[in-house]
């Protein structure tokens, strides 16, 4: 995988958890929520991402998007 999916798949899975955290926890996860969106949202126009940079660290391969 490279940095551009695994981008996507952290997010969603992100969203996916702090939704349901929401419904069983707290309806103040869903700040989480937005705080995600927010930075995708971000990030489109951009091209700033803090993941990004992490997992280019980390060694993982880039993709087109965040180069």
């Amino acid at each position: 995988m490279n940095v551009d999916r695994l981008i996507f798949a952290i997010a969603g899975i992100f969203i996916l958890l702090s939704i349901t955290l929401s419904q069983f926890h707290s309806i103040y996860w869903l700040g989480f929520t937005a705080f995600v969106g927010a930075n995708m949202f971000q990030a489109a126009f951009t091209g700033f991402c803090p993941l990004a940079m992490i997992l280019k660290k980390l060694g993982v391969e880039p993709g087109n998007a965040f180069n």
